[in-house]
């Protein structure tokens, strides 16, 4: 039984390199899917949240309404903290490469680039003070002293622990961009 409703457009096998037409290349794009560890520490957090606020409700319903605002204000802060926490990574666009951080957000233009490369190194284990053998994805400008270079993104964070393959494309996607926009 055939099912048109797959081929409707074209066949699967076929690979298109053109980009579709409502793909826009300034607009800021994560290069890779947030991995598991980011994904479920959101997950818990929301989860604690939703306890949170039923707490609140509780309190707002036996207690009085200050307690009741006051852990709901609390409820909204833990929201806000797994939003933000699923923002983190890093952003590339045809103006630059943007590394989001919780607290911080840095940008970098394509033009001072001199080159996006993935070096072998020690790296932070889940951006804790210890560190481990990796890889990290490092980004090298010309208005930078090259000795004080921070990572991009590393094979031990949390975006990518125990999945290599995953590092991999996102650092050749990031470096194909920087390879095409980085041309002064």
């Amino acid at each position: 039984m055939p099912l048109p409703f797959l081929t409707a457009d074209r066949a699967f096998d076929q690979a298109v390199d053109e980009p579709l037409p409502f793909e826009d290349r300034d607009r800021w794009r994560r290069p890779y899917r947030p991995g598991p560890w980011r994904v479920g520490a959101a997950a818990l957090l929301l989860l604690l949240a939703s306890y949170v606020l039923a707490a609140a409700v509780i309190i707002a319903v036996a207690g009085t309404l200050n307690a009741g605002a006051a852990c709901f204000g609390g409820a909204l802060l833990v929201i806000a903290c797994a939003l933000r926490l699923l923002r983190v990574g890093v952003w590339v666009s045809a103006r630059g490469v943007r590394q989001v951080g919780f607290f911080r957000t840095r940008t970098a233009a394509w033009e001072p680039t001199v080159s996006v490369r993935t070096v072998q190194q020690p790296v932070r284990w889940l951006g804790l003070p210890r560190s481990v053998q990796g890889q990290a994805l490092l980004l090298v400008r010309r208005d930078r002293a090259q000795e004080y270079v921070t990572p991009l993104m590393t094979t031990h964070n949390a975006d990518f622990l125990a999945r290599t393959e995953a590092f991999d494309r996102a650092a050749d996607t990031v470096e194909a961009w920087a390879a095409e926009y980085g041309r002064g």
